[in-house]
């Protein structure tokens, strides 16, 4: 498809509401200072409009819109204003709602008006004409006042299957006074993407009106609803940051974007935007406090990543055969994982995505892939702890286990206390640059004081430890035996400050294998610390 938008244009508009939309969703709590970082993360990004909320109707939001006045300097989008049309029996003069938009100081302003006949008479309780006329009053007067107006049809679709006629017409009067673009909204996520492009069609045809399209998920279907709509003739796009929203979420920014630009062909962010896509969509994430999810479209950590030995060879060939997309168009990479499944190729690009070169030697990739089977068997996984099997690989290919300690012994005791509390204890024994160390600790639990207890015994000959950190620590109890007599897998990520990287353990208990995945994550730290094996 030809070239229809550049982020320089006004022919094609994308839309962000996050701070407001996706604001709703289940355990999103947004401060202030939260709405003006990820506005600026959006920027950046290069969205058009970014909704920042409705002032007037709670605090929050009208000291978000006076602070981003004086706190942010927009490179690429128009902030908006979100409110809606005054009330019944009113002008919109003297409604303190539409006041409230005015002195927020947004240039764009978005109605929301009820495009549902049921809606106008149930909850806005009045008439039809009576609506219309608060859509034409209020978008008229906002217009007067200097401002852009966008008009949000709430309820359009299900509106448009109850009565076709006045659904269209509330989008005629909108776009007759002065509304630049008038949205189509799927409020309760509900259709389906043929549904949306007959009806987007049907509108375009009978109002003339220019359309966007707002999605909600529902039916897992708003990303291809909203390019149905595209499809159809629209060209304003209202999405959120990875799809959050209320209940299941709307339609996410990213895929759509990207597939505006990739698969479209339309140039909707600015010129080398679109590989910030996969950093921006974790920045967000940690600022709603949500770990981003591995499988989302483009942009998830797994979206480029490859487990089945067939997927392997193929890609060994030429990567194009098993990905639609050059990952770093996004800013992602592609990734091998290391399972039971995995072939000699898997194993061949995984050394060199870790920079090992396994040159043509087959029987070594032959031991490799059967210890790594023969490992999962009892229980590890690699494709989660890719600095485990790196420390596996650098063993084969060495000869011998990479070493800057050996263990002679540990262990830890949890002592339960008559006045309820607990004392949790570890003692390490080890050897290390020649020497026997024996080291004690406390902590919060018996894992964390054999951490403490381990660098306690090591910091003195490696100091490169002091940085690390333990960032997660999951448990699996896997199957076999029953209840506590369980195999149990532990999976440990640590980070030093610039990176982070992950390590198993497998054991009869928790402990044993916490034991196994620290062994694992020290070593790893000081390799990554270029630090030379002493062991």
């Amino acid at each position: 498809m030809t070239t229809k938008a550049n982020a320089t244009d006004d022919s094609f508009h994308v839309f962000d509401t996050t701070l407001r939309d996706g604001a709703q969703r289940e355990g999103i709590n947004l401060t202030v200072a939260d709405k003006l970082t990820i506005a600026r993360h959006l920027d950046t990004f290069g969205v058009g409009y970014i909704e920042g909320g409705w002032p007037g109707a709670n605090p929050r939001d009208t000291e978000f819109f006076a602070r981003a006045q004086q706190e942010v300097t927009f490179e690429n989008a128009q902030l908006v204003a979100f409110g809606a049309t005054r009330r019944a029996g009113g002008s919109a003069a003297d409604d303190p709602q539409v006041k409230a938009l005015l002195n927020s100081g947004a240039p764009v302003i978005t109605l929301v008006a009820k495009a549902h006949d049921r809606h106008v008479e149930l909850a806005l309780r009045t008439t039809l004409a009576e609506n219309l006329e608060m859509v034409r009053d209020t978008v008229s007067h906002l217009c007067e006042q200097g401002r852009r107006v966008f008009v949000d049809c709430e309820h359009f679709f299900d509106g448009y299957r109850a009565n076709a006629e006045y659904a269209k017409s509330v989008v005629r009067t909108a776009y007759e006074a002065g509304a630049e673009v008038v949205i189509l909204c799927d409020t309760n996520g509900g259709m389906l993407p043929a549904q949306v492009q007959a009806v987007v069609s049907t509108v375009v045809a009978d109002t003339g009106a220019r359309l966007g399209i707002h999605a909600q998920d529902d039916t897992g279907c708003a990303v291809a609803n909203t390019l149905a709509a595209v499809d159809a003739g629209a060209t304003h796009v209202q999405c959120t940051a990875n799809g959050y929203g209320e209940r299941v979420g709307n339609a996410n920014l990213f895929p759509v974007v990207a597939a505006l630009e990739l698969k479209y062909g339309m140039k909707v962010l600015p010129e080398g935007a679109l590989a910030e896509m996969t950093r921006i969509s974790h920045a967000i994430a940690e600022v709603v406090n949500l770990t981003p999810s591995t499988h989302q479209p483009y942009v998830g950590v797994s979206a480029f990543a490859h487990k089945a030995g067939l997927h392997a060879s193929a890609i060994k060939v030429d990567p194009d055969l098993y990905q639609h997309i050059d990952p770093e168009l996004v800013g992602n990479t592609m990734r091998m994982l290391v399972s039971d499944m995995a072939g000699r190729a898997s194993i061949e690009l995984k050394g060199k995505e870790l920079g090992i070169d396994l040159g043509d030697d087959r029987a070594l990739v032959g031991r490799v892939v059967e210890r790594v089977k023969e490992r999962e068997l009892q229980g590890y996984t690699y494709e989660a702890a890719d600095a485990s099997f790196e420390l596996l690989l650098r063993g084969e290919v060495e000869g011998r286990a990479r070493r800057y300690f050996r263990t002679e012994s540990w262990r830890a005791i949890v002592e339960d206390r008559p006045d309820g509390t607990h004392a949790n204890e570890a003692t390490v024994k080890l050897w290390a640059n020649g020497e026997r160390i024996v080291a004690t600790a406390e902590g919060n639990g018996p894992v964390n004081a054999l951490d403490r207890a381990l660098r306690v015994a090591l910091e003195r000959i490696h100091p490169q430890l002091a940085k690390l950190e333990l960032v997660d620590y999951k448990v699996r109890i896997l199957e076999g035996r029953t209840g506590t007599e369980s195999t149990t897998r532990v999976l440990i990520t640590t980070g030093d400050g610039t990176g982070d990287w992950a390590t198993v353990g497998v054991a009869e208990n928790v402990i044993a294998a916490s034991w196994q995945a620290l062994e694992d994550a020290y070593t790893y730290g000081l390799l990554r610390a270029g630090v030379e094996p002493t062991e």
